[in-house]
């Protein structure tokens, strides 16, 4: 007898966390039972599923999205909510192993998830507390010269939003005495993540798609020229099928597994600082990450709350101790909340490619996926979505690159996979350390 298939969401209710208690909507899920017919079937209703289906709805098509717990409940619900342009593999990485034609395909579309992350926001009046301005923080002088590198490199790929901040001219943006300067994207932003994808699923609802939650995916039958999705209780034949399941998927999909590798990153939200202390501390309302390998991030939020996030476990698993783990490094950057009292504490997985890449690219005729955006996928995942849309649609010019990027299995197979990152991870963690 095969083993009983636990689910990737437990009782699919969102697990606790400042947007779950904030958020604008409270649907009523729909399960999926008895068997659906559709144009195109969604797996994953997380940024990339939303996307594809809002895309492929504005043109007509009938989509049903299928998702294992409720909408959102992924890395989409849960997220730094930082709107942050670019790939984790830089576009000099891009160009120094893909060549100059492929950086410049990628330097022209890595800001294009942040417009249509606005084109949305706007079209379908979501309420999502939307707000323009990154900033790149930088602890020392090496982290400088990245910077200057990274704008540089933008502007040769006619990129010209950013702009090098001072010591002084950071202090301005962000107030804090850890950072020796920093940069600005102005086409950069955050907003609440979790009601920017419930936005985007009354926006489908709202085109005629139709969502099934609580129905988690136990099989896909992808060899057929009409593939089959199906759950315990139901099953979705479809011409076209697209897999969004990302860090969440599973082993649902065989092809898949080797790929991406879920990684866990965590974040608190404090309780509400009141206006005057928020703006003292980032006068600018902008959010805001550094430049360290393992990374932290912040903003605040809509009701004043500072919202910090950092740190990875490889392998998907949660630390024992959120706080413990995050709150040091929030007293390092801002010494004036030491003892803040903290709310809420969560963490949550990112798919991580080998390559840093995310890849695009189907199985069987008729069956697309798209993952692996390793800690970028805000703006990657509506991008991706849309270039997904295309080619379903009929247009493969930017599926097809995408699809024919090299991608590599992790060392160590999936068994050994997690170690091997972890012992990466600490060479470039002691070179952010001594400041190289």
């Amino acid at each position: 007898m095969a083993p009983k298939r636990k689910s990737y969401a437990g009782d699919g209710f969102y697990p606790t966390s400042y947007y779950a208690a904030s958020r604008n909507t409270v649907r009523t899920p729909v399960k999926l039972e008895g068997r659906i017919e559709t144009d195109i079937c969604v797996v994953g209703a997380g940024y990339t599923g939303l996307s594809t289906a809002i895309h492929l709805a504005e043109k007509g098509y009938k989509v049903t999205v299928v998702e294992g717990a409720q909408v959102g409940w992924g890395a989409s619900g849960r997220n730094g909510g930082q709107i942050v342009n670019g790939l984790n593999a830089g576009l000099s990485t891009i160009e120094r192993r893909y060549g100059e034609d492929a950086a410049r395909f990628i330097g022209g579309l890595v800001q294009e998830g942040g417009r249509i992350i606005r084109r949305l926001v706007k079209t379908y009046q979501i309420d999502c507390d939307l707000k323009s301005g990154n900033i790149y923080a930088a602890y020392t002088g090496a982290h400088m010269r990245e910077l200057e590198a990274k704008q540089a490199l933008w502007r040769k790929y006619a990129m010209n939003d950013h702009e090098l901040l001072d010591r002084e001219a950071l202090a301005q943006l962000v107030n804090s005495e850890a950072y020796c300067g920093g940069m600005l994207d102005t086409t950069g932003g955050h907003m609440h993540p979790l009601n920017l994808v419930l936005g985007e699923a009354r926006a489908l609802e709202s085109l005629g798609g139709t969502i099934y939650e609580m129905s988690p995916v136990t099989r896909v039958d992808h060899a057929a020229a009409r593939p089959m999705v199906h759950t315990k209780a139901g099953e979705v034949s479809a011409r076209t099928v697209v897999l969004c399941g990302n860090a969440y998927l599973g082993d649902v999909v065989p092809e898949l597994v080797s790929r991406v590798m879920p990684v866990s990153t965590q974040m608190l939200a404090t309780a509400p600082l009141g206006e005057e202390l928020a703006h003292s501390l980032i006068p600018s309302d902008m959010c805001v990450e550094d430049v360290r390998y393992i990374l932290d991030y912040f903003r605040l939020s809509a009701d004043k709350r500072m919202i910090f996030g950092g740190g990875t476990v490889y392998g998907g698993t949660d630390p024992a101790d959120v706080v413990a783990k995050l709150k040091p490094n929030l007293e390092k950057v801002f010494p004036r909340l030491k003892g803040v009292k903290i709310d809420f504490a969560w963490s949550g997985n990112f798919a991580l490619s080998f390559t840093r890449v995310p890849q695009m690219g189907r199985i069987g005729a008729n069956t697309y996926f798209a993952h692996g955006y390793s800690g970028h996928g805000v703006t990657g995942s509506h991008l991706f979505g849309r270039t997904l849309a295309e080619a379903i649609d009929g247009d493969t010019a930017r599926f097809d690159v995408f699809e024919k990027l090299p991608w590599y299995p992790f060392p160590g197979g999936r068994v050994f996979r997690a170690q091997y990152s972890t012992i990466g991870s600490w060479w470039y963690s002691f070179r952010d350390a001594i400041g190289w």
